[in-house]
């Protein structure tokens, strides 16, 4: 009966968006991988913000835990969340190979988990219909990427040598969008019929700093030779257009950079011509999204599988 009871209160905060005590919403443990990350900062604060203003979830409801970039903390907070008998999971996972630890123990306690952010191998989906995954398509991203140069007056080869001349800095390569991102905005130039050549791939695991690094020592390492820094995201873009500044190099004048997330600063580049290009990683419709489904799926609702939110080119 009380689980009844308790199925009843969460499709009315369902249906109206509104609840007026704790102990009638759904409670919700949100495990992020890391805050420091810029853009699960930017994700996170939509979703406690949209869960508390727009659904009317009260805040003491909601527990968000930082993973630290460490997947034992990780998973010592999932089990917390667990233990406490949360009524959904929205899990960011640190590693993505930890997907089936973590479906089987949600499931065990039948707790439904909406991934986000990173998405777990189509095996792990797999193994569970109590389990979703709200994101974007890095497939996408990817492709914008590489069109973007693409569509420059000189297709990439702002050096004139006939070859588009590369730098790769990768996110964590265990990632799927790290994955997916470096392999197609290589495969929109080439499926554009133009040649392609990497000189430099190295991970930054999404960060700034790293990205400066690895960017300094591919500008020491190969100089002019370079026409484009792709990267994963635009933290590791900030830091590399550090380094082409350093480097004494001018983007747009004789290399491009790229990233994917548009934060705010980089936005700000584009229209300024100081970066080529980035990809809208939503964050705004995949919050509201998880949120969403979160908030079904605590209902007792059946999820789909996927729900994607598409990323949008971001040019001068």
């Amino acid at each position: 009966m009380k689980k009844i009871i308790a199925l009843v209160m969460a499709l009315l905060v369902v249906a109206l968006c509104g609840v007026a005590t704790a102990e009638d919403a759904p409670k919700i443990g949100v495990a992020i991988y890391q805050f420091a990350d810029n853009f699960m900062t930017l994700y996170r604060t939509e979703l406690a913000r949209y869960l508390t203003e727009d659904c009317g979830i009260p805040a003491e409801n909601i527990v968000i835990m930082d993973g630290k970039n460490d997947q034992a903390e990780q998973t010592n907070q999932i089990d917390s969340f667990i233990a406490d008998n949360v009524d959904v999971l929205i899990i960011n996972l640190v590693q993505s190979s930890s997907a089936a630890s973590v479906i089987q123990k949600a499931d065990a306690a039948g707790i439904p988990v909406v991934f986000i952010n990173r998405e777990p191998v189509a095996d792990d989906m797999a193994l569970s219909e109590n389990i979703c995954y709200v994101g974007a398509d890095a497939r996408q991203s990817g492709t914008f990427q590489g069109e973007i140069v693409a569509e420059t007056e000189n297709k990439g080869d702002i050096n004139g040598n006939g070859t588009v001349d590369y730098v790769m800095i990768m996110g964590d390569p265990e990632n799927i969008d790290a994955q997916y991102r470096t392999e197609y905005s290589i495969k929109a130039l080439t499926d554009a019929g133009l040649a392609v050549n990497k000189l430099f791939e190295q991970r930054g695991d999404w960060d700034q700093t790293k990205g400066q690094e690895l960017a300094a020592t591919a500008l020491s390492q190969y100089g002019n030779d370079i026409d484009v820094i792709f990267c994963n995201n635009d933290a590791m873009a900030l830091g590399a257009y550090q380094a082409i500044v350093d480097a004494g190099r001018v983007v747009g004048e004789d290399i491009y950079l790229l990233g994917v997330d548009c934060l705010d600063e980089c936005k700000a580049m584009v229209e300024a011509g100081t970066m080529t290009g980035t990809v809208l990683n939503d964050h705004i419709g995949q919050s509201h999204t998880a949120a969403d489904v979160a908030l079904k799926a605590a209902a007792g609702e059946k999820m789909e599988k996927y729900y994607w939110v598409d990323y949008v080119k971001v040019t001068k």
